[in-house]
C-alpha cells in the first residue's frame, strides 16, 4: 500500500516539477526584461528618447538576447515580450514571441545584443503582431533606430512607428538580406499563464495575469 500511494505521489510531483522548472525559465526571462530596459534608459545615447516616448507608447517588445552569427550563412534567435497598453492607460502583461531570422550573404561574426522596441502606432502593432515586421520598409512601417552612432534628440524621429533601442557585444559585419520572423511562443505562454491563453487574451482582454511581471510593467510605466 505504502508503495503504491508512493508511486502515486511521484507520478503527481512529475509534472509539477516540470512545469515548475519551465516557469522558471519565463520568470528569468521576464528579469532580463527589466534589466534591458533600466540598462538601455540609463544609456546617455538612447536615455532622452525612450524617456519621452515610453510614456506615449501603444507597445513595447523586449528582447534581451538577441544571439546573431554566422559564415557567409547567417542565423538569428532570441526571446521577445510583447506588451501592450491599454486605452486605460495600464500595460498588459507580456505574451512571450520566438524571433528568428536566416540571412545569406557576405557576413561573418558572433554578436549578442538586446533591443527594446517601442511601439507608437495601431499600425505599428499590427505589423508586430501579424509577423509583417521585417526591416520596416516591407511592412509599410516607419523604423527609426535610435542610440550608438544614431541622433537621439526626438524631434528628428516624429512620426516614425517603431523605434529600436539596441546594445550589442561582438562583432558582426557584411552586407546579408534578413527577414526576422516573430511567432507567439505559446508553450512559455501556457507555462507562464497556465491553461492556452492566446495572445489576445494576454494582451487584450487581459484574461490573465502573474505577478511575477508586476516589476517590469511599472519600470515601463515610469
Amino acid at each position: 500500500m505504502r508503495g503504491v500511494i508512493a508511486l502515486a505521489l511521484i507520478a503527481w510531483l512529475i509534472p509539477a516539477t516540470v512545469k515548475a522548472q519551465t516557469v522558471t525559465d519565463q520568470s528569468v526571462m521576464v528579469n532580463r526584461a527589466v534589466t534591458t530596459v533600466e540598462r538601455l534608459r540609463a544609456d546617455p545615447s538612447m536615455a532622452e528618447s525612450m524617456n519621452d516616448l515610453l510614456p506615449r507608447a501603444r507597445g513595447i517588445l523586449i528582447v534581451p538576447d538577441l544571439v546573431k552569427g554566422g559564415f557567409f550563412f547567417g542565423a538569428q534567435y532570441g526571446t521577445g515580450l510583447l506588451m501592450v497598453r491599454g486605452r486605460d492607460g495600464a500595460w498588459s502583461y507580456p505574451a512571450f514571441f520566438s524571433i528568428a531570422a536566416g540571412s545569406f550573404g557576405l557576413q561573418i561574426g558572433l554578436q549578442d545584443a538586446e533591443a527594446v522596441y517601442v511601439i507608437m502606432t495601431d499600425g505599428g502593432l499590427t505589423a508586430v503582431l501579424d509577423n509583417r515586421f521585417k526591416a520596416g520598409a516591407s511592412a509599410g512601417i516607419a523604423v527609426t533606430v535610435v542610440g550608438a552612432g544614431a541622433e537621439a534628440a526626438t524631434t528628428t524621429h516624429v512620426g516614425a512607428d517603431i523605434y529600436a533601442y539596441s546594445r550589442a557585444v561582438g562583432l558582426y559585419g557584411g552586407l546579408t538580406l534578413d527577414g526576422a520572423g516573430i511567432l507567439p511562443r505559446h508553450s512559455w505562454n501556457a507555462a507562464y499563464y497556465g491553461g492556452n491563453p492566446t495572445v489576445q487574451d494576454i494582451l487584450f482582454n487581459r484574461a490573465v495575469g502573474n505577478s511575477q511581471s508586476d516589476r517590469l510593467r511599472g519600470i515601463v510605466s515610469r
